[in-house]
């Protein structure tokens, strides 16, 4: 990790964070991932990032949206994810460095595998379930992977910030 990442996700947090609060609570309240979640976190890396990363950096990461969007079309089309879930991982592919792609991979999957079995635990407590009446995912058998994109997200950035100090 480099200061100039550090600084970038300093730069970057507080705008992520909310963001990947709100689709985590939507996608699990009702099974969607705005749009306008999407291109609030798109337009966090546009404004924010002009000012967190150098010109060519920042110019550069926008082909991460671009194949990561490709990858979740086709994942999309084949049925593996959702749309609002491509939509969102393409969405915060800029704000992961190429040379942390692969740590990405093994911190999303660690946050998928965590999710799901904090979501799985958490709708079986009555209490829980009460207070969010109505939430799509309780009753559903698909899982909203909204809760472990924004998560997988914020933990990096975290990471990013301040895993070197």
């Amino acid at each position: 990790m480099s200061a100039q990442s550090a600084s970038a996700a300093l730069w970057f947090l507080p705008f992520a964070v909310p963001i990947a609060l709100w689709v985590a609570w939507s996608d699990m309240a009702r099974m969607k991932i705005p749009n306008k979640a999407v291109l609030a976190l798109v337009a966090v890396f546009a404004l924010v990032g002009l000012v967190a990363l150098p010109l060519d950096v920042w110019a550069w990461r926008w082909l991460h949206l671009v194949v990561v969007l490709a990858i979740g079309f086709v994942a999309n089309m084949l049925g593996l994810v959702g749309a609002g879930d491509a939509k969102f991982a393409a969405a915060m592919a800029p704000f992961i460095a190429l040379a942390d792609a692969l740590t990405f991979v093994y911190l999303f999957a660690a946050a998928l595998l965590a999710g799901f079995i904090i979501h799985r635990i958490a709708r079986r407590i009555p209490a829980l379930r009460r207070r969010t009446e109505g939430w799509e995912s309780w009753e559903r058998h698909d899982f909203p992977m909204g809760l472990s994109l924004g998560a997988s997200l914020v933990f990096y950035l975290l990471i990013e910030a301040f895993g070197g100090a």
